[in-house]
């Protein structure tokens, strides 16, 4: 089932780059969208679309909390971002292959 949702990071454009850098050139495995903006008020916001939220689970600690460790000089903060879990009804899109829900 596929999983999404939407984090705010108050973080900024050269700490988010050292993350990218440090997550590698190889696709995060299971991930089917990131996308990052800047929000308005400052800081950036995700918008993650998974496989699965387990695919998704596996990501952050295989790789993805590593590289943002790396980023921060060894740990990150120990407060996590809000986390806003999306209900999906439906999607598609050439990553999927055929649509799913």
């Amino acid at each position: 089932m596929v999983y999404a949702f939407i984090q705010d990071v108050p973080i900024g454009d050269d700490l988010y780059r050292r993350i990218i850098d440090e997550l590698g050139p190889e696709p995060v495995a299971g991930s089917l969208l990131h996308l990052c903006v800047r929000r308005p008020d400052g800081g950036l916001r995700y918008v993650e679309v998974w496989e699965s939220e387990a695919a998704c689970a596996r990501a952050f600690d295989e790789r993805i909390h590593p590289a943002v460790d790396a980023a921060f000089g060894g740990t990150r903060p120990e407060a996590e971002p809000t986390v806003q879990h999306l209900e999906v009804l439906h999607v598609t899109g050439s990553l999927l292959g055929e649509p799913a829900s």
